[in-house]
């Protein structure tokens, strides 16, 4: 088997592409076949060699390598124009210098469900002649058969005047001399799949196995785009999310697996895929699932693991003590410095609930929390929680009357890992420190004014 990932570096790579690398790639891999890298960068306007790199990078980060490639379709472009004299010599093509109002003209004349027919002139632009009566069908594993009455179809542009070539005549040449055995694409190009069958035919090439895959849609329903949150790989990247947790997720995303299991090990989605449980219906990516799915990887790395992702992630160093109790509360990389910057950079700054926390009966608790701390034997996790229980069962009340200022002395926040594990990690010098320089912030905030 041969399979082949085709893309256009006209931006990033978007995620419905990683996608559909990644089903090449399991395709490849479960059968023992070989990838072949293409990149169709025929678009001489937006193509550039900044958009190719991103898109080995995003397909880096995946980890998803390929066996042959990449290769630069534009290097190909010798073997494009000789594949093109041969047909013209043979007669299954031919110049036209057919305008589009001509194109309109003959429509009007014959109908507009016709499809156009040329004269063969001196110059112009290269058409593929398509034979009436008669039926391109494309075989598609996962659509079926799908007709296309040549009565209806153009002579197609397989070529401008200036002898450069068309996308659906670069592709099918392209396919043929790589010997690709199976095209896995979009449902989007579907439509171009009968010129691309029908160049095929005036080569005498037997075409590949097709299969079109559903096409990506948000969880509203409608086709994926930004509105949606992250649109490329290197979004997702950015965003914290870990490269096996997308591999995970984008293969399931129109691919079902017999036994409905979720979490799937990329060793697991290679035994286990195949194009016969692709769906035909489109697939909703979902973020907020993505991001449940990421927290479960996350939780699932041990502590040197988690640390080695989260320093990687924020260029810091030292983190091993605040990822450990970090593991619960995130979700992806990027939630770990809001939820525990505070221990490396200082407390941030949340008026409100300085307000609501540090003052009044919130003060004296933190002040009774902060003389228990002070002469606790010890300063671990168990320690503090054996000093803090005592003093809140002499407050009375809900553990948050005491706990909540404790957090905000420390956090500026009131949001945290534990703050036994918090408190812990910080180490009893630092967190008197941090309690005595809130409560005599809070003995300024709480001065009458004009004081």
């Amino acid at each position: 088997m041969r399979v082949r990932f085709a893309p256009s570096p006209t931006g990033a790579l978007h995620i419905g592409g990683a996608r559909t690398a990644l089903f090449n790639w399991l395709l490849a891999r479960h059968v023992g076949g070989r990838l072949i890298l293409r990149v169709e960068d025929t678009d001489r306007e937006r193509s550039s060699a900044e958009n190719v790199e991103q898109i080995l990078d995003a397909l880096r980060w995946l980890g998803l390598d390929w066996d042959e490639g990449p290769i630069m379709q534009s290097s190909l472009a010798e073997r494009h124009e000789q594949a093109l004299g041969r047909l013209l010599s043979e007669g299954r093509a031919y110049r036209s210098d057919a305008t589009a109002e001509d194109v309109r003209a003959y429509k009007e004349l014959r109908g507009h469900d016709r499809g156009f027919r040329g004269e063969p002139a001196a110059g112009g632009a290269v058409r593929l002649r398509v034979s009436e009566p008669g039926v391109t069908v494309v075989h598609d594993v996962v659509l079926g058969d799908t007709v296309f009455d040549h009565a209806h179809m153009d002579d197609p542009v397989i070529a401008r005047a200036d002898g450069s070539v068309l996308y659906n005549f670069a592709v099918a040449v392209d396919d043929s001399d790589a010997a690709i055995t199976h095209v896995v694409r979009g449902n989007d190009h579907l439509s171009n799949t009968p010129k691309q069958l029908l160049v095929l035919e005036a080569l005498g090439v037997v075409p590949p196995v097709y299969a079109h895959l559903p096409l990506l849609h948000g969880p509203d329903g409608k086709k994926l785009s930004k509105r949606h949150g992250a649109a490329s790989v290197q979004e997702l990247r950015a965003a914290g999310f870990l490269p096996e947790a997308v591999r995970n997720y984008l293969a399931l995303l129109g691919w079902g697996n017999a036994d409905d299991a979720t979490v799937l090990s990329t060793e697991q989605l290679v035994e286990r895929f195949s194009l016969d449980r692709v769906s035909r219906n489109p697939a909703r990516f979902d973020e907020a699932k993505l991001r449940w799915l990421n927290g479960l990887y996350l939780r699932g790395l041990d502590a040197p693991q988690l640390t080695e992702r989260l320093e990687a992630f924020t260029a810091r160093e030292g983190l091993g003590p605040a990822a450990a109790i970090s593991r619960e509360k995130i979700q992806t990389l990027r939630d770990f410095w809001p939820l525990a910057g505070f221990i490396f950079d200082g407390p941030t700054d949340d008026p409100a609930a300085r307000e609501r926390w540090l003052t009044g009966e919130g003060a004296d608790a933190l002040a009774e929390a902060r003389e228990a701390l002070s002469r606790a034997p010890d300063f671990d996790e168990q320690a503090v929680e054996r000093a803090l229980s005592a003093v809140l069962a002499r407050r009375g009340g809900k553990p948050r009357d005491v706990y909540q200022p404790l957090r905000v002395a420390v956090a500026g926040t009131t949001v945290s890992p534990g703050i036994f594990q918090t408190l812990a990690v910080l180490g009893r010098e630092e967190t008197l420190r941090r309690i005595d320089d809130a409560l005599l912030r809070g003995q300024g905030d709480a001065a009458p004014a004009g004081a």
